[in-house]
């Protein structure tokens, strides 16, 4: 408890308030691109801490909401072949795709089980060797190695019936896509859990290329402030440059070790991200090295043909354009309980935050 306390102090908040009050005039946006950093910053009010020319907005930073309903589709038409288990984190299980979810698919008798981590469908697989075990693998930089680790134990055990479908992605090349499509961003307070694994290293293009600053933030009160408190300053210096707040945790390089993982077993492949289409090289793919370990491949199924709903504005969220709250679906046809979009069902989400805390 003492180390929370440490960054939510209730003085040193109000320091840094002050400071970001007189740091500059300009209007200022600033795009959290993490999950984690949206739920925070709407938890603990940040926003009316802040002067009236200094807005956040929250970008594609949930992996949940940016992945596609056809991924989601494929994963359904999956869990209705014979012999297979799908294990996924418990928010895809509400995902809703074209005409089904996960959950639904269960509540009719597919096997369809919640997982913590790809251990435990690793393990499922070695105690059904009778079935066909499917681990959805979806996240960024951060969950990637994880499921990297699973196809090489997977290998190494030699545990034929396990496979991985994979949606991985990698944060960067969004960064930079949100700015070249002209969404108008000042700076990014950027992940703190992805760049645990990247180091600061990874967002060293986005300051030279396109002149935004970059600094990697933590997930407190304090974090957050003094996060805002450095971009305003690289803003008004006009010096932007990368900058480790999260130092506790983040440092240049990264984790060499999980990077060695992904690079192993994964292989980049252009994706496509809700609100922002296909990107170049922004998705990880399993190698041909692990080919029998992808369920992609391994698994003829007849996808449906996707359809969008059509009210859902979640796009348009993803990419700092639209608020929750301007959604006509929020709080009415789409909540937590009911959610008609992806935004909405994971923590992650900026619907789910804004409609847990805009209150």
């Amino acid at each position: 408890m003492k180390y929370i306390d440490e960054y939510r102090d209730k003085k040193l908040v109000e320091k840094l308030q002050a400071q970001i009050k007189t740091a500059s005039t300009k209007q200022v946006t600033l795009m959290e691109v993490c999950g984690g950093h949206t739920w925070a910053i709407q938890k603990f009010g940040i926003p009316s801490l802040l002067p009236d020319n200094i807005r956040l907005v929250s970008g594609p930073g949930c992996p949940v909401c940016v992945t596609s309903r056809s991924y989601i589709d494929r994963a359904v038409a999956m869990s209705r072949l014979k012999d297979v288990i799908i294990t996924t984190y418990g928010d895809l299980m509400r995902v809703p795709g074209s005409t089904s979810t996960l959950m639904l698919e269960k509540s009719k008798g597919a096997d369809v089980r919640m997982v913590y981590s790809v251990l435990d469908a690793l393990k499922i697989a070695q105690e059904l060797p009778s079935k066909n075990v499917i681990f959805l693998g979806i996240g960024f930089e951060t969950t990637a190695p994880a499921s990297a680790a699973g196809i090489i134990n997977a290998q190494r055990e030699k545990i034929n019936n396990f496979f991985v479908l994979s949606s991985h992605k990698i944060m960067h090349p969004a960064m930079a896509a949100l700015i070249e499509e002209g969404v108008a961003i000042n700076g990014y307070i950027a992940p703190g859990h992805v760049s645990v694994i990247t180091g600061a290293k990874i967002y060293s293009g986005i300051p030279e290329k396109y002149g935004v600053g970059c600094v990697i933030s933590g997930f407190e009160p304090v974090d957050i402030l003094q996060s805002v408190l450095m971009l305003v300053r690289q803003i008004e210096k006009n010096d932007c440059k990368v900058e480790i707040q999260y130092k506790r945790v983040v440092n240049y390089e990264g984790n060499v070790k999980a990077q060695e993982l992904m690079h192993e077993v994964f292989t980049l492949r252009d994706d496509w991200w809700r609100g922002l289409g296909t990107l170049p090289c922004s998705g990880l793919g399993i190698s041909s090295k692990y080919s029998s370990f992808d369920a992609e491949q391994m698994f003829d199924v007849q996808v449906e043909p996707t359809r969008e709903d059509k009210g859902c504005i979640c796009g348009l969220i993803l990419k700092g354009l639209k608020k929750p709250t301007d959604c006509k679906l929020f709080g009415t046809a789409c909540t937590t309980a009911n959610p008609v979009g992806a935004c909405m069902v994971s923590h992650e989400g900026a619907c789910n935050a804004y409609f847990r805390f805009s209150k």
